[in-house]
């Protein structure tokens, strides 16, 4: 891609996004969706001012605070600023369980793909952030195109196929 490459090198392949921080408006409604909703566990709490939460007993994957943005509003649409954190799933199963969560809590999605490389669901928290909630095909499923090349793609995702994921038998 011209203009992409770095003049440094490329990163370390070993690096990851380890965190997102969020400005939120109400820490307790943020924490009844993170953790109420989705099932992420409180780690840490400063006060009424931020929260930490996490899967799987991290430290935190998400921060929340409220210190520059209590009662405040959303950006409005047309600025810059986060476009979605994307949230992988281990598995279809643990996405369609996540699915399963939004629609008990009467949580609507924007969006619902298929990517080749995933499947994804899309959505708002509380305070406008937007959400993917996603799992990833084994890389050797991914679709590559006839020069060997990925070839990502955005096609209606099977929201009654995923949610079958959940039933027994």
């Amino acid at each position: 891609m011209a203009g992409a490459a770095s003049k440094f090198g490329p990163i370390d392949p070993g690096v990851v996004i380890g965190h997102v921080h969020l400005k939120v408006a109400d820490l307790e409604r943020s924490l009844a969706f993170y953790c109420g909703v989705l099932g992420f566990q409180l780690t840490q709490r400063l006060g009424n001012g931020a929260a930490f939460v996490s899967a799987g007993g991290y430290h935190h994957h998400i921060g929340l605070n409220t210190w520059e943005s209590r009662g405040g509003s959303s950006p409005p649409p047309g600025t810059t600023g986060l476009y979605h954190v994307a949230i992988r799933y281990p598995n279809r199963k643990a996405l369609a369980q996540a699915l399963q969560r939004l629609d008990a809590a009467g949580i609507p999605l924007e969006g619902a793909s298929d990517h080749g490389v995933s499947e994804a669901l899309y959505l708002s928290d509380p305070d406008g952030n937007g959400l993917e909630l996603y799992w990833d095909r084994p890389s050797e499923k991914w679709p590559l195109s006839a020069e060997g090349e990925l070839a990502m793609k955005t096609e209606r995702l099977d929201l009654d196929g995923l949610r079958r994921e959940t039933s027994p038998g």
